[in-house]
């Protein structure tokens, strides 16, 4: 049981807590929710030891195994099934203590050891291991490249792996679904579901938190409040808590009658029946926790659009890729001047590669996509983060955006994204990635785009400012297309669902929950593969028979050979812009790169910085490619 009593937590100035108080038992899975600011991370850092507390007392276990997320990003030859496997700090120990023992020719000393290796069940760690990588996106054939080699994305994607792999008593999870597709999101889920640890998880995914929390502890005001069941049932405990407060209700009134309209609206709009009941049930929910948010600092809508092209875009045999491989083929597609569409299909599959190409940021191998006359495009991305000025201010990018609009008018608008005061002014180099993400939405909104591209724009966001892009997206006029983790946004925002799978695009017949049937056949589908019992000419480590593939053998070593130069070729081409981005990070790090008589210099290596950044990301998926072709021949 974990207690924490009249605790105080300062940073600064900065009261965080106050006479807080709180208790967890042994098993629970604890949310942990608040806005930014509260102390949600700094809590954790006083669990971890890393903090100490200004007042009061704090209390764990003293045997208890504390396992967390590093945030750190790992600079190691180290393979990623070591790395991960590492995480067992008493399996690395036992083993460490072994090789002495072998080393000094002690028998005793090493049937204990063999003893106390069966009793953790180290002989299975390995292939738990590698399950880890493969449930979070890893395919087989690059586990046992160096950590060093993964970009920044898949290497948080080790941390996790390697934290989950630590056979702990208390798990701190900070924004675990961040980086993850909704399939790897699925799978965490359906794992620490049945992860027999104490869970405490920050997390801005209401979706997430509903099905593994039994508790939730708010960070609000310096204290800590606690709510029996999940996420939802807090917003609601929370939600009649607010309505209760008379200047309050008026605001709710007219907040649940805006939502009724949109309810009715997509009630008229949906063409299946079964998404249609889908979509109304979510709509209702929505509806039931708006009063929870009444109180958000954020405020803003997309402009009335009255010069609509319909149809927006058009394409027919389209192939997409990298290089010379095309990663989708033949695909062909309308969208409408009102499609809200959501991109569902694993990892990898090139559901990122076709947002790209429908932005124009890439070019198809073949075919063409024809946009209609005079469409704008609003596309984001967590690439394009990196392309603000870190030593601009909110205002001056607007004002940039727009030179002649009225400074005010400026100012209130980004007053709807919570940039106020001061923060308005302030350059963003010290902002989180929360409020670069807040500053490039308000951006994109701005330009009134008829068609709306969004990779993963959740990423960062808390839980209001979630909700109020929910708000502002079912009122968009324009069209849409999403790929997103957050289940809630999915619900809420779009009416058909398009699968990203076997190198084509082809509509989807179901809701979220299919999809999640859909996820585990395939989970199944690979688990079975990967346990097939071997023929004997497997074991003789011969080649599989040409009749398996059609192929003859010496077409298949050609394709071996050939595929195994690219890989040659990439991880070149990837070492040295890896090489080039650490140098230009490394000195956009330093006070000298913003000295008064750099500006130019820093200019353009932040403009590098930022291109090699895009240009890497299609490297990496085009080597993961390869890999798992390789593996597969």
């Amino acid at each position: 049981m974990i207690t924490l009593t009249n605790l105080r937590l300062q940073r600064g100035n900065n009261v965080l807590l106050q006479k807080a108080n709180a208790r967890i038992d042994t098993g629970q899975s604890v949310g942990l929710v608040g806005r930014n600011g509260t102390g949600k991370s700094s809590l954790f850092a006083l669990l971890r030891g890393e903090l100490l507390a200004d007042e009061g007392d704090v209390y764990i276990p003293a045997n208890w195994t504390i396992a967390h997320v590093a945030q750190e990003m790992p600079e190691t030859e180290e393979s990623a099934l070591d790395y991960v496997l590492a995480g067992d700090a008493e399996l690395t120990a036992l083993n460490a203590q072994l090789a002495q023992a072998e080393a000094d020719n002690d028998g005793e000393a090493m049937g204990s050891i063999y003893a106390e290796l069966t009793r953790i069940d180290a002989y299975t760690a390995p292939s738990r291991a590698a399950q880890l990588l493969n449930g979070l996106g890893f395919a087989q054939a690059v586990q046992s490249n160096a950590v060093r080699s993964f970009s920044g994305g898949w290497r948080m994607r080790l941390n996790l792996a390697r934290a989950l792999m630590c056979r702990s008593d208390l798990l701190l999870l900070d924004e675990p679904t961040n980086h993850l597709d909704l399939d790897t999101v699925l799978w965490l889920e359906n794992y620490l579901k049945t992860h027999p640890a104490t869970k405490i998880i920050i997390s801005h995914d209401r979706d997430f938190l509903d099905a593994l929390c039994s508790h939730i502890i708010e960070t609000a005001q310096q204290t800590l409040t606690s709510y029996k069941g999940n996420y939802s049932t807090y917003e609601r405990t929370r939600a009649e808590r607010l309505s209760q407060q008379n200047a309050l209700y008026e605001q709710q009134q007219r907040h649940v009658a805006h939502l009724q309209k949109y309810i009715d609206r997509f009630r008229a709009q949906a063409t299946k029946a079964r998404q249609a009941q889908s979509r109304i049930k979510a709509l209702d929910r929505l509806e039931m926790i708006a009063p929870a948010h009444l109180d958000s600092p954020f405020s803003f809508e997309f402009a009335a659009l009255a010069d609509l092209p319909n149809p927006q875009m058009q394409a027919d045999k389209l192939n997409l890729g990298y290089g010379d491989t095309p990663l989708l083929e033949q695909i062909a597609f309308t969208i409408q001047s009102q499609d809200r569409i959501g991109l569902l299909g694993m990892n990898g599959a090139g559901k990122s590669t076709l947002i790209k190409a429908l932005a124009g940021e890439l070019k198809p191998l073949s075919g063409e996509i024809v946009n209609a006359p005079n469409l704008r495009i609003g596309y984001f991305s967590q690439q394009h983060l990196d392309t603000l000025r870190e030593n601009e201010s909110p205002l001056w990018h607007m004002i940039r955006l727009a030179p002649d609009e009225n400074y005010q008018k400026l100012r209130n608008y980004l007053g709807g994204f919570n940039f106020g005061g001061d923060r308005v002014t302030e350059s963003i180099i010290n902002f989180s990635g929360g409020e670069k993400a807040r500053l490039a939405l308000a951006l994109l909104i701005w330009q009134k785009p008829h068609l709306l591209l969004l990779d993963e724009p959740t990423n960062h966001l808390d839980l209001d400012m979630r909700h109020a892009l929910v708000m502002a997206l079912q009122q968009f006029d324009g069209a849409l297309i999403v790929v997103s983790h957050d289940r809630s946004l999915l619900a809420n925002c779009v009416d058909q669902f398009w699968l990203v799978a076997e190198r084509t695009v082809k509509p989807f017949d179901g809701d979220l929950d299919d999809y999640r049937e859909w996820c585990a056949k395939s989970w199944q589908l690979q688990k079975q593969a990967n346990h097939a019992p071997k023929t004997e000419t497997a074991k003789n480590n011969a080649p599989a028979p040409a009749a398996h593939s059609g192929k003859s053998r010496a077409t298949i070593e050609f394709e071996k050979k050939k595929l195994t130069q690219t890989i040659t070729k990439l991880e070149k081409q990837m070492g040295q812009m890896q090489n080039e981005l650490a140098q230009l990070q490394g000195w956009l790090a330093s006070e000298h790169a913003y000295a008064s008589d750099k500006q130019d210099e820093l200019a353009v290596a932040i403009a590098r910085s930022t291109e090699l950044t895009e240009l890497l990301s299609p490297l990496e998926e085009e080597w993961l490619n390869a890999q798992a072709e390789l593996d597969a021949l």
